[in-house]
């Protein structure tokens, strides 16, 4: 299939898709549905991916009737299935295909340099391929160039986009500058969403006090910094957003999962260190990736 291309200034460009890791799972499937979604949203093509080092496990086996590795053969069947759901889900979204012969992590790291965002499951098969966060999911949340989303399981293996109407974003140190908040406030127009912008904060320890005139001062000091820094980070957002700001008391990552229920989708960002080689993912960001009731989107910010 041709790659879709769109005309600026009379010169033709490359429309970066969503990529999708799949493997087979339920869990990669629901992320199948959701990037559908998105995609459709967005206006760009959706990419299938299936990647596994077969060859390292099986050797020179082949299936009987293609005489392809084995494996090979049921990944291709892996994406076709894949494809086939993806056009059901949204005919008319244009959809590529690729079966890959190398460590997941490394082949969805390199898609994601000319992707628009990744989307994987939270939890894959059993095997050579393990979309199961804490591994693949967590290496490549952890180094892609673009946003990763990361879909949370259902038990009835159906993800239905949109439905609580609600973009949940944490703010930062990054403030306006922030790539997730600007990916939050992209999010929440594409959906008709209130976005809710959520800023958490804690009154250290030695600054408690037992005496009762003064036990409320350092906590109130605290919520009023917080809610400035939201106020500052939140300028630039266009007036059409429905926004709604929100200073919580609390460790960050507990007030965001907590933010999470009932939401269509948590937004956090993950700091980028040029030239780092060991795993760029804090702490708020790994907490959610593990815990949030919704799907989380995790966004490179750059210092």
């Amino acid at each position: 299939m041709k790659e879709a291309v769109v005309r600026a200034s009379g010169a033709p460009r490359v429309v970066e898709p969503i990529v999708v890791g799949v493997d087979g799972s339920g869990s990669s499937l629901r992320a199948v549905d959701w990037a559908a979604d998105e995609a459709a949203l967005r206006g760009v093509p959706l990419r299938l991916v299936y990647a596994s080092l077969w060859e390292r496990y099986e050797g020179e086996s082949l299936a009987e009737d293609v005489g392809k590795p084995s494996e090979q053969v049921r990944a291709e069947d892996i994406v076709r299935t894949a494809a086939r759901r993806a056009a059901l889900r949204r005919d008319g979204v244009p959809v590529t295909t690729a079966v890959l012969p190398e460590e997941p992590e490394y082949a969805l790291v390199r898609e994601g340099h000319t992707a628009c965002a990744l989307v994987l499951g939270t939890r894959g098969r059993s095997g050579v391929v393990e979309l199961l966060l804490g591994s693949v999911g967590l290496a490549v949340a952890a180094h892609a160039d673009c946003p990763v989303i990361v879909v949370r399981g259902a038990h009835d293996n159906q993800v239905r986009a949109g439905t609580a109407g609600r973009v949940v974003v944490g703010v930062g140190e990054q403030g306006a500058d922030s790539a997730a908040l600007r990916f939050a406030v992209r999010e929440a127009s594409l959906r008709g969403a209130t976005l809710e912008a959520v800023r958490a904060w804690r009154c250290p320890a030695h600054e408690n006090t037992d005496h009762p005139l003064l036990a409320g001062e350092p906590a109130r000091l605290h919520e009023q910094q917080a809610a400035e820094v939201l106020e500052h980070a939140l300028k630039g957002v266009p007036e059409d957003v429905d926004l709604r700001r929100d200073t919580v008391e609390g460790p960050a990552r507990r007030v965001l999962v907590n933010a999470s229920h009932g939401a269509d989708l948590l937004v956090v960002g993950a700091r980028r260190r040029p030239g780092h080689r060991g795993l760029q993912l804090g702490r708020v960001s790994h907490g959610v990736l593990h815990h949030s009731a919704c799907a989380v989107a995790v966004v490179p910010e750059r210092v």
